[in-house]
């Protein structure tokens, strides 16, 4: 089994035929209007209406608006099939509509439809206190094990030839800066996450997910007791990194602001489904999408 990055096509046929079969599995607290914002990646810039403004490879869009009093006034998706059509053609389904800094007029363009290359959520959420995510990165996971294979050359950790020197590159998937076992130790560290959540914080909720490139593990818990503001969302960075040695990004930890990949969202990079997870035995093949096999 090897990765390889999504053609325009593939993407645009999975979030067509594929995507909306998904759906109806989202977790509950992805709705219309339920996150503040989603926000699409692009492969190459797209250009907006007004001209002074630089091309952008990466949008926020708010799902409801507010008016001065901060008092809702409309949500811009009604229901996820809106959301799936702006995935799909965000320019002609960008919730700014004709605002300046909307997504150009596709009519006007050389290359008309940007493809997003990868699907985000906003963390910050408007009917739920937080959303607390944990993040597990193969990349980190990869280039800590180089440097025990290569622990004289630690110098030199941030060299292009440093993963190439501990033979990460040239480990299946091959041309990537982590091999299939960093991918697989992350997955089972995201199931040790959940368990400290469960087992010392008592969590009832929790939730592993599959990134593509690693897992992000959830605590969604909403009692106020907890109060996980900034100060406890830094004690729990420290107790993870320093007490079970786990490698986490302390900084999507902190940041309540920070988005996410949408479950069943389609990681182009590497031609795999964003999805929950249930077992550290889970197999990366099984999130393989149809035109892979087609």
């Amino acid at each position: 089994m090897t990765w390889r990055q999504a053609t325009r096509e593939e993407i645009y046929a999975y979030y067509a035929d594929e995507f909306p079969s998904y759906v109806d599995q989202m977790p509950s607290f992805i709705t219309p209007a339920g996150p503040k914002q989603y926000a699409l990646a692009f492969r190459e810039s797209h250009p907006v209406r007004k001209d002074e403004v630089p091309a952008k490879d990466f949008i926020r869009r708010d799902t409801r608006q507010t008016n001065a009093s901060g008092e809702h006034t409309h949500c811009e998706f009604d229901e996820f099939e809106d959301i799936v059509e702006f995935i799909r053609y965000p320019a002609q389904n960008d919730p700014l509509g004709r605002s300046t800094f909307a997504l150009a007029d596709p009519a006007l363009l050389d290359k008309p439809n940007p493809c997003p290359d990868a699907v985000y959520y906003a963390l910050d959420h408007w009917e739920r206190p937080w959303i607390l995510l944990v993040d597990i990165d193969a990349k980190t996971i990869a280039r800590e094990r180089a440097e025990r294979v290569i622990a004289d050359d630690v110098d030199n950790r941030d060299t292009e030839g440093f993963l190439d020197a501990a033979g990460i590159r040239e480990a299946p998937p091959t041309g990537y800066p982590y091999a299939f076992e960093d991918v697989d130790r992350a997955i089972e560290y995201g199931f040790e996450v959940r368990d400290i959540f469960e087992n010392d914080f008592d969590a009832e909720e929790t939730m592993v997910m599959y990134s593509g490139q690693g897992v992000h593990v959830y605590l969604l818990d909403t009692d106020l007791a907890h109060r996980y503001d900034t100060k406890s969302r830094e004690v729990l960075n420290d107790l993870l990194l320093d007490t079970y040695g786990i490698p986490i990004d302390p900084v999507v930890t902190a940041d309540r602001r920070r988005v996410a990949r949408l479950p069943y969202s389609l990681h182009a990079d590497v031609c795999s489904i964003v999805q929950p997870i249930d077992s550290p035995n889970f197999d990366v093949r099984t999130a393989t999408p149809e035109f892979i096999d087609s």
